[in-house]
């Protein structure tokens, strides 16, 4: 097999293929791009050439490197002319058929030391592998949109897969500028499978009426420091791509809890509210613009109660100097007074079960999320339960507001929004290492790079405490008796031992 690449067809002109069509000139490579429907690829090599174009006159590349490009792309009109490739790529239709038909043609069509590689996001390699003579040279070469700024792509081979043929797409990506990433053939890869927890759990908090869609993606924006809400991911995203892949790693997985999909995106998808590229999703758009509903304003309280703080509550001691730098009233006390606004801060429990389990009075009673510490978080979260009165949740929201700090006042939920957006994220992380999907430091890369997240999954287990995210879970658990918060192997021998999550056994 070859171990440098230097001729590349692609199949297929739309977006990705552009897009790798474009990296692999980049890269140095002769490149052929092909697509069945008439004239497709020739406006495709068009488009690519334009954009070359702008980066030169944008000082981004010189005239000469832009021409030099040109001058390596050309449309191929039929497949044939691809027989003297030495790499070539699929990224036409995601359907199993579509691509099994190809796969079998080009392989009747290319030498036998040429490299076949497709750019599916969720089909298992080995199944597309499996009708073929010489599976070994096949294998998953899985970009992301827009392939030329996303800067990871994942390496993916089969259970036939030749290691050089993996060794000569990882020195490709790496011309192309980009970092590649190994990952066995396993539902989603990397990216795909470590994505599910942000939108799946987001979504299970919204259809338990525990927040709208726009605040969940102010707290985590606000509090994580994610880019972009889950809710303003999936309208860019848009429906008609997110939600097949929800639901084909959970089918994939068959049926495993963590992945579980949300009817509130397959009734979004009937109705064709898409997101962006439909005009509206979880937000409306205007020329392009989301139109966001303006947050509700503080509460105006002309008296703020003393506040006991529950002896159990998470960050106990900065909850005390939150309160003193807020000027609050703070009652210490082994149990609060008759008119003292109880304040709990659990890790996984709800509202409603503190204030059962340490006998508060529940009408006085209000939580405040404290998994991550106040100094590093631009919005401070609030949770009643279904007895808080009008004015405590007031009281407390024009308290904690005092300094100018952004506040959300959510519904009674078991870990507030971030805990278990977080634990979960972190969760099936963990699993996949668990799994031996990837390595540790692979997967790192492939989440922050492909998904934009602030952190690593397993970095924001360190930072915040696996011991800590493992108690979310498991208070999780206990609240809703759903098997899709246990908490990973991984995650729970790593806490046990005090380990970082990215250390692995010798």
């Amino acid at each position: 097999m070859k171990k440098q690449i230097s001729r590349v067809g692609i199949v297929g002109a739309g977006a990705m293929g552009q897009g790798i069509a474009q990296l692999a000139a980049q890269a140095g490579c002769t490149v052929l791009l092909l697509d069945i429907r008439p004239g497709i690829a020739q406006s495709g090599t068009t488009a690519i050439a334009a954009h070359w174009q702008r980066m030169a006159a944008t000082g981004k590349c010189t005239a000469e490197t832009a021409s030099r490009w040109q001058t390596q792309l050309s449309a191929a009109d039929q497949m044939p002319e691809l027989a003297s490739c030495d790499l070539v790529v699929e990224a036409i239709v995601e359907r199993t058929d579509a691509k099994l038909a190809l796969l079998a043609e080009l392989e009747a069509i290319v030498s036998p030391d040429a490299v076949l590689a497709s750019n599916t996001s969720s089909l298992p390699i080995t199944a597309l592998a499996a009708r073929l003579a010489h599976p070994g040279r096949f294998c998953g070469f899985h970009f992301f949109n827009p392939a030329p700024r996303m800067k990871v792509v994942e390496v993916v081979p089969g259970l036939k897969t030749d290691p050089r043929t993996c060794d000569a797409l990882a020195d490709l990506a790496v011309r192309m500028g980009h970092t590649p990433v190994r990952a066995q053939d396993t539902p989603g890869f990397i990216v795909n499978h470590a994505g599910r927890a942000f939108g799946t759990e987001a979504l299970r908090i919204v259809s338990e009426g525990v927040a709208d869609f726009a605040t969940v993606d102010r707290i985590l924006r606000d509090q994580v420091g994610f880019r972009l809400g889950p809710f303003e991911l999936m309208d860019l995203t848009g429906l008609d791509v997110s939600h097949p892949v929800m639901e084909s790693i959970y089918h994939q997985f068959y049926e495993e809890p963590r992945f579980r999909p949300s009817v509130i995106t397959a009734q979004r998808l009937a109705a064709g509210v898409l997101g962006r590229k439909s005009g509206e999703g979880f937000y409306r758009y205007e020329q392009g613009v989301a139109q966001v509903p303006t947050e509700a304003p503080t509460p105006a309280v002309n008296v703020i109660p003393a506040v006991w703080v529950s002896p159990r509550a998470a960050r106990r001691a900065e909850i005390y100097q939150l309160l003193k730098d807020l000027g609050a009233s703070i009652e210490t006390g082994s149990a609060p007074s008759s008119q003292a606004l109880c304040l709990v801060a659990p890790l996984g429990f709800d509202i409603t079960t503190v204030a059962v389990v340490e006998r508060l009075d529940p009408a006085r009673t209000v939580g405040i999320d404290m998994l991550i510490d106040d100094a590093s978080t631009r919005r401070r979260v609030l949770a009643t339960n279904p007895a808080t009165r009008s004015d405590m949740r007031d009281a407390a929201h024009a308290l904690f507001a005092r300094d100018g700090k952004a506040v959300s006042v959510v519904r009674d939920s078991g870990g507030f929004v971030t805990q278990r957006v977080v634990a979960h994220i972190v969760n099936i992380a963990s699993d996949i290492c668990q799994q031996a999907i990837c390595s540790p430091s692979d997967l790192e890369l492939a989440v922050t790079l492909g998904l934009g997240y602030p952190l690593g999954p397993l970095a924001m287990g360190d930072r915040w405490g696996p011991t800590n995210i493992l108690e979310v879970l498991f208070n999780l658990q206990t609240v809703y008796g759903d098997p899709r918060y246990r908490p990973s192997p991984w995650l729970r021998r790593r806490g046990a031992l005090g380990l970082s999550l990215t250390h692995t056994e010798g």
